[in-house]
């Protein structure tokens, strides 16, 4: 057998690459039309929870990407008491293989991987989805993927207004102070989740609950707004679907099913089917479905968060890695 190597980019490498707002958006952007045109092959991710004491699981995705040439599985644990060990909720390895033969290409640290993919399939959402006039975010949650939300949102938008909450003060002062210092504009940290939402041109959830609960009030969200919410459990209310004029989501496949997920009462109580959905992301991204048609739609778009663009951003940064003589190549076998 010939020798097999494998590339290898751990965490100071990915930092070292610098992605700008625009190539990581550019990288995930590209991947999407794959999926609405039918070739991809995205498998329902699966959950492993060592123990319920833990406060936390594992997510597993799996994925090919034809146009990319390249099969992937992501796993990354979510565990929501990590910031008392001084660490980060999310920690995430990345796998590339040759779809052909199944040989490894690649391992990538995907802790940033997946907070960068996450916002910018958020940003993304509401470039075809929100109003082009939006100019006030509400965000809640102020995790690592909620960074990239607000800042890749703001690459496309340039608000006029960014609120951000979280249920700690430490949490969400440090948050706002880190934005407004990286975005060279305010981030207000506001003590309560009705101040950091109501009237918001964008809405976006992405709170750390323990159990589901309603939090998120139908009543504060402003008409034309566009509401992502994306949390592990649910803070919206039931009656959030009501109001909308579309429903938009990443993958269906995954959105209906498993134990997790923002909207997963609106599911199991048939709000939202196969009937009320409007479309997927990538079917709207190929240009097979509509966007947004007029600032008066109020639009909910729910992502759980694809293989696809973990394996789309991860092949964009191997690619600038190889580019510049980052990271280190490793014999496999």
């Amino acid at each position: 057998m010939k020798p097999v190597y494998i590339d290898y980019l751990n965490a100071l490498d990915i930092e070292a690459l610098a992605m700008t707002d625009a190539e990581i958006i550019g990288a995930v952007e590209a991947g999407l039309p794959a999926q609405g045109n039918g070739r991809t092959v995205i498998e329902p991710r699966v959950h492993l929870e060592p123990d319920p004491s833990f406060h936390g699981h594992f997510n597993v995705l799996r994925g090919y990407v034809a146009p990319l040439d390249a099969a992937g599985v992501k796993i990354v644990g979510d565990y929501v008491d990590n910031y008392k060990h001084g660490l980060p909720s999310e920690f995430g390895i990345l796998n590339l293989f040759d779809p052909r033969t199944g040989t490894p290409r690649a391992v990538l640290d995907a802790t940033v991987i997946t907070d960068m993919r996450t916002g910018a399939v958020t940003a993304i959402g509401a470039r075809h989805l929100a109003k082009k006039t939006s100019k006030v975010l509400g965000h809640i949650g102020a995790r690592g993927t909620a960074y990239w939300n607000v800042r890749l949102l703001d690459h496309l938008f340039d608000f006029d207004e960014i609120r951000v909450h979280s249920r700690r003060p430490e949490s969400r002062d440090g948050f706002a102070a880190k934005l407004s210092a990286d975005l060279g504009k305010t981030v207000t940290a506001v003590a309560d989740w009705r101040s950091c939402v109501d009237g918001a041109d964008i809405v976006v959830e992405a709170s750390r609950l323990n159990e589901p609960q309603p939090l998120l009030k139908t009543e504060w969200i402003k008409p034309g707004a566009l509401v992502v919410p994306y949390g592990t459990m649910s803070a919206v209310e039931l009656s959030l679907t009501d109001i909308m004029s579309k429903i938009v989501v990443d993958d269906w496949g995954q959105c209906k099913t498993g134990k997790f997920g923002s909207l997963r009462a609106h599911v199991e109580t048939g709000r939202l089917s196969e009937t009320t959905l409007h479309a997927e992301l990538g079917q709207i991204a190929a240009g097979l479905k509509a966007g947004r048609e007029s600032d008066d739609e109020t639009i909910l778009f729910w992502h759980r968060g694809l293989s696809l663009s973990d394996i789309a951003l991860g092949k964009a940064m191997l690619t600038k890695a190889g580019e510049n003589g980052v990271g280190q190549r490793l014999r496999f076998a």
